[in-house]
């Protein structure tokens, strides 16, 4: 069984008191959970704050949203690898679709990254998902695929395993809408059976597939009831502890259970 891994982006959110305030209630909110994988991505400017409010031995991992892909030099504004990893993150979110849709990188920057990160010890969550337009005309498969195959050039079996792939379909992504769970459990298998014909079946089967686009606690339940549904990268709802710490509890639960 695979691990079920909820992680929070938190975007361009909180100041450095409630990041420090948000990162120490979901502490609390996760003591005493072991079967479930946590993470938060706070801003840039508030990682270091937020790993030193949490300590080394906390439940929280904390990951960056964003990463460059060169070591060092004249990259005004960049974040380096080598940067994160000094601070001791332990995630980073790679073509997220605002980089993609507001930033405009592409499937070959981000691929960039993700090589750049995983290099460096970080773990890539790596976001994949289709427009609105693209859904209504019957392209998800088509635009989530090339997006994987993109996003995973160059990468073996062994090291695509330290990858997460986070589904999102762009029209669900704070617009309060979700991806029912039989839409997104058919991407999600999709997914995966790409992600077996790229490598081996066992690597598939390893691999843990989030789902990401208006995930809340009402809706948590029967996301994670999926079978090819792994885990959430959270957004609003991962702004606020009690409800970020009840989807982990619930995740908890069900997997319990199983």
């Amino acid at each position: 069984m695979r691990k079920p891994f909820i992680a929070a982006n938190w975007k361009m959110n909180t100041n450095s008191k409630s990041a420090v305030e948000l990162a120490t209630g979901v502490v609390k909110a996760v003591d005493g959970i072991d079967n479930v994988d946590v993470a938060a991505c706070p801003p840039f400017v508030y990682l270091q704050s937020v790993i030193e409010a949490v300590g080394s031995d906390s439940k929280l991992a904390i990951g960056a949203q964003d990463i460059f892909y060169e070591g060092n030099g004249a990259f005004t504004g960049e974040i380096s690898a080598e940067m994160l990893t000094d601070l001791k993150v332990k995630y980073v979110i790679t073509g997220h679709s605002e980089r993609r849709h507001v930033i405009g990188e592409s499937d070959e920057l981000i691929n960039k990254k993700t090589h750049a990160a995983l290099d460096a010890g970080l773990l890539p969550i790596l976001c994949v998902g289709e427009l609105l337009e693209e859904r209504e005309s019957g392209k998800t498969n088509e635009v989530v695929s090339d997006q994987v195959k993109k996003g995973l050039a160059g990468f073996t079996a062994d090291q695509a395993l330290k990858i997460t792939i986070a589904y999102e379909p762009v029209w669900a992504i704070g617009t309060g809408k979700t991806a029912t769970s039989a839409q997104a459990q058919e991407v999600h298998a999709m997914i995966r059976e790409l992600l077996a014909q790229m490598y081996d079946a066992q690597t598939a089967d390893q691999m843990i597939i989030q789902y990401g686009g208006s995930a809340k606690p009402e809706n948590t339940k029967e996301l994670m009831s999926c079978a090819d549904v792994d885990g959430l990268l959270v957004g609003g709802a991962g702004l606020k502890a009690d409800s970020f710490g009840e989807m982990i509890k619930i995740t908890s639960e069900l997997y319990a259970s199983l």
